[in-house]
């Protein structure tokens, strides 16, 4: 059986994570990051409770582009704090949160879908 090989159609994928950082399209990135459509910023955010407008106005600046927001909470699953969620949802974005490993799986995944969403992932 041949698998056909996935197309990213210009954003780089997610090759690995963990160690304080991700390795993006072969590049390795130590910290946080937003991954938006035609950058990768750093995030300067350790904890979803550190999260705020400021860390993350690169992407509301471009929150138009998106539907929603994939979260990667660290090394556990943890729902968003209230201030978060309603920050992204006066942007108009949804939100789905889950622990950074399964985000960076499903970041691949959605990529290969061209869905409309942007990352932020906390490094683990």
């Amino acid at each position: 059986m041949e698998f056909e090989r996935p197309s990213f159609r210009g954003r780089a994928p997610i090759d690995a994570y963990g160690d304080g950082g991700f390795t993006v399209g072969g590049a390795r990135r130590k910290g946080s990051l937003l991954l938006l459509q035609d950058d990768i910023a750093p995030w300067p955010t350790e904890a979803l409770s550190a999260a705020d407008e400021a860390s993350l106005q690169p992407l509301l600046d471009e929150a138009d582009r998106y539907d929603f927001v994939l979260l990667g909470c660290g090394a556990t699953i943890a729902p968003p704090p209230a201030a978060l969620r309603a920050l992204l949802k006066s942007a108009g974005l949804g939100v789905e949160f889950m622990d950074t490993g399964a985000a960076c799986r499903v970041y691949n995944v959605l990529l290969t879908e061209q869905r409309r969403f942007a990352g932020a992932f906390i490094a683990v």
